[in-house]
């Protein structure tokens, strides 16, 4: 395993722990998710340089808008949330009621 390998398998790992454990405020789990996808965008921009095949050259550009999608709805549940429930705790929020 090469040491870049190795850097981005943690990285993506450790924004996957922080997601699974650390789950107190929503906040922190946009930023886990925003960990995860810097990561890949990082992984597949290199391994698109690695392969010098012009195809893969669009798909970290897309994983990148794509996130930049996922977080703009994330900024927005999140502003939705803490006006509706008064803070962005997970645990006061019951998916149950509408």
């Amino acid at each position: 395993m090469t040491p870049t390998h190795f850097a981005f398998s943690s990285a993506f790992m450790l924004g996957l722990s922080g997601l699974a454990l650390h789950r107190t405020h929503l906040l922190s789990a946009l930023l886990c998710l925003e960990g995860m996808m810097l990561s890949l965008f990082l992984a597949l921009s290199l391994w698109a340089l690695q392969l010098n095949v012009s195809i893969f050259s669009a798909s970290p550009m897309l994983l990148l808008a794509f996130s930049a999608c996922e977080a703009s709805a994330g900024l927005a549940l999140l502003v939705a949330t803490t006006r509706t429930h008064g803070s962005d705790r997970m645990q006061n929020l019951n998916l149950l009621q509408c």
